[in-house]
């Protein structure tokens, strides 16, 4: 076999070796991830409830300022109590105090809900800030084991760029530079062995010329259809 049709295979397979790595990662890190994602829902949800609780406490102290007005209004009605004359204005303030007073008990039962309804919103934060803290807890062991096993593909990765660099040194730079150049659009697929007389990237059959250049492998050659690289594959 041509050595630059071989170094090009050694290369395609190295760089497919190179790809795989992020995946690798990736994957590695998908737990850590959901945790963190499910951190982030969770604190979303405790923004939520805080402004609820911001707009409960403001309704409370709505109602409190009302309740300060009733008792103030309560003081007046009582002082026109000691100066009437009138049988009339005598039941006029009767019905005024009296709405007033209901107006007091439906303040008072308002801020009691909106206490209850506080409390529970309360409860609801604790209960979600104890998740995150659990969840930070094991956000910290998985990036642990996470740090180790990236640091580990990571050296892994280093090793096999140099494996290239060195393959690629003793290359000639224009058939690098050609790889590459289909690479780009190939990817993995830049250099593919010929099955069934077909290329093993675009799977449409060559032609007996094409083919013959192939199995001889004394030439770099490409598929007429797709411009990917042939070599012929060693049987076993």
């Amino acid at each position: 076999m041509n050595k630059h049709l071989n170094h090009l295979i050694e290369i395609a397979n190295i760089d497919k070796e190179i790809d795989s790595f992020e995946p690798r990662i990736t994957k590695i890190r998908e737990e850590l991830n959901k945790v963190l994602a499910k951190k982030e829902e969770l604190t979303k949800e405790i923004a939520i409830l805080g402004d609820d609780r911001r707009d409960i406490e403001l309704k409370t102290q709505k109602n409190e300022l009302h309740l300060e007005e009733l008792s103030s209004k309560l003081e007046e009605i009582a002082k026109k109590g000691k100066a009437i004359k009138t049988e009339k204005e005598m039941k006029a303030l009767s019905l005024e105090e009296e709405i007033a007073k209901e107006q007091v008990t439906f303040a008072n039962e308002e801020i009691a809900r909106l206490e209850k309804l506080k409390e529970s919103k309360e409860e609801e934060i604790k209960g979600y800030e104890e998740q995150i803290s659990i969840l930070s807890e094991e956000q910290k062991n998985i990036e642990q084991a996470v740090q180790s096993q990236v640091e580990e593909i990571e050296a892994e990765r280093t090793k096999v760029f140099k494996a290239k660099e060195a393959l690629v040194v003793k290359m000639d730079q224009k058939i690098i530079a050609f790889y590459e150049k289909i690479r780009k659009w190939a990817k993995n697929a830049s250099v593919v062995p010929v099955r069934k007389q077909a290329c093993g990237g675009c799977f449409i059959k060559i032609n007996d010329k094409i083919y013959a250049e192939v199995i001889k492998s004394e030439d770099i050659v490409t598929c007429p259809h797709c411009g990917r690289i042939l070599y012929a594959e060693i049987q076993a």
